[in-house]
């Protein structure tokens, strides 16, 4: 069975009513509706889709990366009506409650994949996306980003399951640097991601392997424009599988961005959706051979709302590609 959570109050982090036109707003979870109903009622008597509530992220989960400096940053900008981080990074008066509960997802899917025998993938379709969020800084918030919600997975996976060994992958556009430094200096969370480069925000050079213990931990795989799309399908494979057999992961946790598709206002890496279905092909494998096929995958990017709900519905089929029917 795989599980379905989603940000409730999303809409009220609304960055176009500081920043018109920006990019990153709640037409996107609104596109994401049918998909997620669809995906509910397609298999609703095989019970291979079942959508969860969860609670908001607690101090406790959030401070396991986050400063109480940054969160008193953050709740101080919502609670005086809201301002701007960073020029493309609004907070609202809801920005806080949405970004609580898109964590929260995170944490709950951790949860479920980890102690229900059953539950093997869960997606999580949230906002604001979390992959830039820098943690242990105390005004971290960049990239559309405020909490870091899939590396906050990772630490709920080690500080409450007691997990050794989690691999992080990331197949955003963009590179997710405050992942990359919540685990830079630890050997027991590796670290894949695959992006447009130069781009924002600027790292994710191939010599960026990490520091002391967790040196060769981080694995990068910088992209440049214009390369053919089967090429990065390729190394992302290859690469996948190098640092899986060196992990031997026993949850995987992937950033699921959609802004490398072909003709993303943010974006693009020339990519389409049958890549994004042989990337997820190639994660929920990874996690088969290693994790008892246990993902966490949650939302990044992808800034175009009916090509975003393209790839998710695609990204979903793989995911769930393998599941056995329960008859």
């Amino acid at each position: 069975m795989n599980l379905l959570f989603h940000t409730p109050g999303h809409a009220e982090h609304d960055p176009t009513a500081l920043s018109p036109g920006h990019p990153e707003r709640p037409a996107r979870l609104e596109a994401l509706t049918p998909v997620l109903e669809q995906a509910v009622g397609a298999h609703a008597e095989s019970g291979t889709w079942a959508k969860r509530e969860h609670a908001p992220a607690t101090d406790e989960a959030l401070a396991r990366l986050h400063t109480v400096a940054h969160l008193e940053w953050l709740e101080g900008l919502a609670a005086n009506g809201g301002g701007l981080t960073e020029p493309d990074t609004p907070v609202l008066a809801g920005s806080m409650s949405a970004a609580r509960s898109a964590a929260g997802a995170g944490l709950a899917a951790v949860d479920a994949v980890l102690t229900e025998p059953e539950a093997t993938r869960a997606f999580c379709a949230v906002r604001p996306p979390g992959h830039h969020a820098r943690p242990f800084t105390d005004r971290g918030a960049m990239g559309f980003c405020l909490l870091a919600n899939a590396a906050l997975a990772a630490a709920h996976a080690r500080a409450v399951h007691g997990l050794a060994r989690v691999l992080m992958i990331d197949f955003d556009v963009h590179h997710g640097n405050g992942t990359q430094d919540a685990f830079y200096a630890d050997p027991n969370v590796h670290f894949l991601s695959l992006h447009r480069f130069p781009f924002y925000p600027g790292s994710g050079a191939k010599d960026e392997t990490g520091a002391g213990a967790g040196l060769g931990a981080t694995r990068n795989l910088p992209i440049a424009f214009g390369t053919p799309a089967d090429t990065i399908v390729g190394r992302f494979c290859i690469a996948l599988g190098d640092v899986a057999d060196v992990c031997k992961p026993e949850l995987v946790i992937l950033s699921a961005g959609f802004d490398a598709r072909r003709g993303d206002p943010v974006g693009d890496l020339g990519l389409e959706l049958e890549h994004f279905a042989a990337m997820t092909a190639a994660v929920v494998a990874i996690a088969e051979a290693h994790a008892g096929g246990r993902v966490v995958s949650l939302l990044e990017g992808g800034y175009d709302p009916a090509q975003l709900a393209e790839g998710v519905e695609t990204h979903l089929a793989a995911l769930a590609a393998d599941e056995p029917s329960s008859e």
